[in-house]
């Protein structure tokens, strides 16, 4: 088993291909998004800014910047959904692409060749935007919520450049991860997964607190989700690192059908848990990759049961048959 890990000696920064570098062009959103203009303001340094603990200003900041960089004019979630940060998303979606690209002579793999499976998709579906929109990939999402799915759909119905490349898949099995959502037909070249980061409600509530004094520079008395959520999409029964754990045990069945597994770590504590279990699963290659956004650390841990030869043979197969340029192509 190979196992790599980028060192978290210097603070890692955003990918060097995220389109959300640096502070936001709020007068260029604006244009884009005039709905965004009201809550634009002045902040305690001067600085125009929006106000990040308040939800309306989050969504409307979210519109903009899907308008603005990924050409999707028609987005909208059910209130109280999860409104998530989408330069971090976007990071996400770079540095697995990136890995793809790692043994095909660093040439990312574009178009509808790559199928990506999103677990836990949300109502906002954000990772198969960013996905799409960057690289032409077409998606798997799945998710326990039956009105998230519905809102997802509604988003890529909506949108010319999204029709049809996406395949959503209701899991009706709460508990299970992978089984129930793949088939023995499919084929996966990447799965991504945003795991729910707290074990109960009272850490996530908390959380939520802690979060909304160090925006607001004051203490909170009230839980306002300035980035929304469900229970599913916040906390689970164990947190991260249970989810994590079973996402890895059901993975072994599915380790001929996949290229690489991936999933987001925010608490660096539960990695040494989770080489455990992938080194007992007999994964053969592992890799961390450290991510960084403002002040946040967090890192994505990746994981294959395809030794270097059978990745070849897959990339060949799947990628590289008939390869030739697309719109997608870099």
């Amino acid at each position: 088993m190979n196992m790599e890990n980028n060192k978290e000696d210097k603070k890692p920064k955003l990918h060097p291909k995220n389109k959300h570098t640096g502070r936001y062009d709020l007068d260029q959103l604006c244009e884009t998004h005039p709905s965004l203009k009201p809550f634009v303001k002045r902040n305690k340094y001067d600085i125009e800014s929006i106000d990040f603990s308040n939800p309306e200003a989050v969504r409307a900041l979210n519109k903009a910047l899907l308008m603005h960089h990924y050409n999707v004019h028609t987005w909208n979630i059910p209130k109280d959904y999860l409104c998530p940060p989408i330069p971090g998303r976007a990071d996400y979606i770079h540095h697995v692409a990136e890995l793809l690209g790692k043994r095909n002579k660093y040439r990312i793999p574009m178009g509808t060749k790559v199928t990506c499976l999103d677990i836990g998709t949300g109502a906002s579906c954000i990772y198969p935007i960013i996905g799409h929109q960057e690289y032409g990939w077409k998606f798997i999402g799945s998710d326990i919520d039956e009105k998230a799915l519905n809102s997802a759909q509604n988003i890529f119905d909506a949108n010319e450049d999204l029709k049809d490349k996406i395949d959503l898949r209701l899991q009706t099995y709460p508990k299970k991860i992978l089984k129930g959502i793949l088939e023995k037909k499919d084929v996966i070249d990447i799965i991504i997964c945003n795991p729910p980061f707290h074990s109960s409600e009272e850490d996530a509530n908390a959380s939520t607190l802690r979060k909304l004094k160090n925006l607001n520079g004051k203490k909170a008395n009230k839980v306002t989700l300035n980035f929304g959520g469900k229970n599913n999409e916040l906390w689970c029964e164990g947190g991260e690192r249970k989810f994590i754990s079973s996402m890895i045990n059901e993975s072994k069945q599915f380790g001929k059908q996949c290229l690489w597994f991936t999933t987001l770590v925010s608490k660096k504590e539960n990695l040494k848990g989770i080489y455990y279990l992938l080194h007992d699963a007999k994964a053969e290659n592992i890799k961390t990759i450290n991510m960084g956004q403002g002040n946040k650390v967090s890192r994505i841990v990746a994981w294959t049961f395809l030794n270097n030869e059978e990745q070849d043979a897959w990339i060949q197969k799947r990628w590289n048959k008939k390869f030739s340029k697309s719109k997608y192509h870099n």
